[in-house]
């Protein structure tokens, strides 16, 4: 039986700065890592040419890589751990317009 995804939370990030912090913080407590030496890459997702999110990773010792999904129509990120299995769904009350971002190829932030 696989194990039940935590209960969602809701917060507001009006920037893609924001939305960076708080992935990088979420992403590293749940692997016990620290933010500050943790590469935190991102690239755009898009549906029909539009951008319509971000995926963001870290990767920590011994090949450790832990992702997020934002979903900016539905305004959420989901969080997954090492395995591939979500852990977490953050609901945002508040979020940065996907269409209006840049779109960056997999790069550090």
């Amino acid at each position: 039986m696989r194990p039940r995804a935590t209960p969602a939370t809701f917060v507001a990030l009006p920037t893609l700065d924001q939305l960076r912090q708080f992935v990088r913080q979420r992403l590293c407590e749940q692997d016990h890592l620290d933010p500050l030496g943790t590469p935190l890459l991102e690239g755009p997702i898009r549906r029909n040419g539009t951008m319509c999110g971000r995926f963001f990773e870290i990767q920590g010792p011994r090949l450790l890589r832990s992702h997020a999904i934002w979903a900016s129509d539905e305004h959420r990120i989901l969080f997954y751990d090492c395995a591939g299995m979500r852990v977490a769904e953050v609901r945002l009350t508040e979020s940065p317009d996907a269409a209006d971002q840049i779109p960056l190829s997999a790069q550090p932030c």
